[in-house]
């Protein structure tokens, strides 16, 4: 046994005090976590009337001035549910939610999973052909559209299949008194539903674990947004068993979260363990690196939401010696770097770091239960971490056609085993999911997801994550589809061809964008402010490419297979590439050419994308 063997296993020993402590809340966990009867009433709206029981005059939802209990939030939810229910919308409906973080969000998608119809959360980044796609994509019947989205909406009104009688709007209000007034077109839920009662609907109690209750749409490597089905079992599952096992807040702790509900890490790391503890969640529309210890402190925020962008911004504001004064005890969320976990910590006074993977549409959860650092954590479900070959972008197969496990300390491939314990809930089109399984893995006629990921095992299920594979990368805590950027750009007239990667940027976290271009005729009649109005206006912001390298011809392999990896190894550096290569500056609108003075400035940091 190596000494790093043994000093990993002491480090899990020494932990057994603390996993005694959470026991309790382990088995507590099991009427969640453990669901075997697929007629049992159960889901978001039953986890909703749960939180009433425990805490009825605890505050629900913070959010500026505003402060709602548990009671009159369940009663704001039952009066926009029994409206639906009157107007039909029934059980399996898609209701397309198009609104910003804030409290009439979370009335509106408690409203729709009580009735048992499906929340599609609308990315309110996206625009024009990608948002027409996404309510198309689900059939969305109903749409409830925020004040704040009304402009975006309405330019694709015309693209979707909702008539004006299921055409709804929620102002940016505030107060239940003050419901706004709706434009032409759209009927307004809180007037129109004002007078409705406010007990629990009957409609709560035929919800069942295959039910879907949120779709979630994702980036792939088929270009356009998909749709993941998260059910009520799932959602029970990560709701209730993290938040019991991994956050484990009480009924007088608050969480506060700016992440976009129209991510799962909001709807189920962050809102979950706050519903199940009948603890406050506190909220804002977008975040604020500016006032975020302000708001932690308004709040009394024992926990806040993150992904890794949100660290680097804050680690980046003027440090202060009372940042660590403030109520924070853990944190909630993915994508912590290593290199910032531990000076981040001691900046704000941090605790515990509760960092998890999870994605939209696969069964594995890693979630970090003894408060290591630099861990996803453990994974209690069947999983493997295999041999990866970067070159063909295919897991490696012995001579036998199987694959292997990589050894501990090595990095490669992150599979989920498919069973009946931990099914594929998938996407909404049938022949995505194809793509997304691999079999014959390890013996005949097994079944697994294949992640897309690349995660590093680090000994006693635990693992750390290293990065994305294929046709998507992460930038601002978003998911890009390199099809997508590419499919936008083969829509430019100027454009012959094109390849888009991720590539990294030094003290940023994820990957940035980069097109390599080849002009459609002369490369001194490209127009790189119109190419950037273009993808600007074509793209939700975090897509759009920050890199632009120009080629007389792209290179490819044997089958005619664009060389990727060669182009991601070069990235930006100039140094390495011959070709002209031309960045977005951040606050610019048009590509300049990459100086050597430009180069080493990004390098260093002086320009803060």
């Amino acid at each position: 046994m190596s000494k790093k063997d043994v000093i990993s296993r002491f480090k899990m020993l020494c932990k057994a005090p603390y996993l005694l402590s959470i026991l309790p809340s382990m088995s507590k966990s099991k009427e969640f976590a453990l669901i075997e009867d697929p007629k049992k009433p159960l889901g978001l709206g039953w986890i909703i009337e749960r939180a009433v029981g425990l805490n009825p005059d605890g505050n629900a939802i913070l959010y500026d001035d505003f402060r709602m209990t548990y009671s009159e939030y369940n009663e704001w939810v039952n009066r926009f549910a029994h409206y639906f229910i009157s107007k039909g919308v029934k059980k399996g409906d898609v209701v397309a939610v198009f609104i910003e973080n804030r409290p009439e969000l979370l009335a509106c998608v408690g409203a729709i999973s009580k009735v048992g119809a499906v929340s599609a959360m609308l990315n309110t980044s996206q625009r024009d052909k990608v948002l027409i796609h996404s309510c198309n994509l689900v059939n969305a019947k109903y749409a409830v559209v925020g004040e704040e989205l009304v402009e975006a909406f309405n330019d694709i009104r015309s693209e979707v299949n909702i008539g004006e009688d299921d055409l709804y709007y929620l102002a940016e209000q505030n107060t239940l008194e003050n419901p706004g007034t709706a434009p032409e077109g759209y009927i307004n839920l809180a007037t129109a539903s004002a007078d409705f009662p406010t007990n629990n609907p009957d409609t709560t109690n035929k919800i069942y674990k295959a039910d879907p209750c949120f779709y979630i749409y994702t980036s792939g490597t088929t270009g356009l947004p998909k749709a993941a089905i998260l059910t009520h079992g799932r959602l029970m599952k990560g709701q209730g068993g993290l938040g019991m096992i991994a956050v484990r807040m009480e009924k007088d702790d608050v969480m506060y979260s700016t992440l976009p509900f129209y991510h799962s890490t909001a709807i189920i790391l962050c809102w979950g363990p706050a519903l199940v503890a009948g603890a406050g969640f506190a909220t804002r529309k977008k975040f604020s690196a500016r006032e975020f210890l302000s708001d932690v402190r308004k709040y009394n925020a024992t926990f806040f939401g993150y992904v890794g962008e949100i660290c680097r911004y804050l680690m980046n504001t003027p440090e202060k010696p009372d940042d660590a004064d403030n109520p924070i005890s853990g944190m909630v969320g993915v994508g912590l770097r290593p290199d910032a976990w531990n000076a981040f910590k001691k900046r704000f006074g941090i605790k515990r770091v509760i960092e998890m993977y999870a994605s939209s549409e696969g069964p594995t959860v890693f979630m970090n239960v003894f408060n290591f650092d630099n861990t996803v954590g453990i994974c209690f479900t069947p999983y493997a971490i295999v041999k990866y070959d970067k070159d063909s972008g295919e897991p490696f197969r012995n001579s036998e056609g199987f694959m292997e496990r990589v050894k501990t300390g090595e990095a490669g491939l992150l599979l989920s085993e498919i069973s009946s314990a931990t099914p594929f809930e998938g996407y909404t089109d049938d022949s995505k999911n194809e793509k997304c399984l691999v079999k014959d893995a390890f013996e005949k006629d097994d079944i697994w997801y294949n992640t897309g990921d690349y995660m590093r095992d680090i000994g006693f299920r635990h693992a750390q994550f290293v990065d994305r594979l294929g046709d998507t990368y992460r930038w601002k805590g978003e998911n890009v589809s390199t099809t997508e950027v590419e499919n936008i750009l083969y829509t430019h007239n100027d454009i012959e061809e094109t390849v888009a990667y991720g590539v990294e940027i030094p003290n940023t976290n994820g990957r940035a964008g980069m097109v390599s271009i080849v002009a459609a005729n002369h490369v001194e009649e490209l127009d790189f402010k119109d190419i950037c109005g273009f993808l600007q206006r074509s793209l939700p912001g975090y897509a759009v490419p920050l890199f632009l390298r120009v080629r007389q011809t792209m290179a490819t392999t044997g089958t005619f297979k664009y060389k990727k990896t060669d182009l991601k190894e070069e990235g930006f550096d100039i140094n390495k590439v011959t070709d002209p290569v031309y960045a977005l500056l951040p606050g610019t609108n048009e590509y300049v050419s990459l100086t050597p003075e430009i180069y080493q400035g990004i390098c260093e940091g002086k320009y803060r994308y």
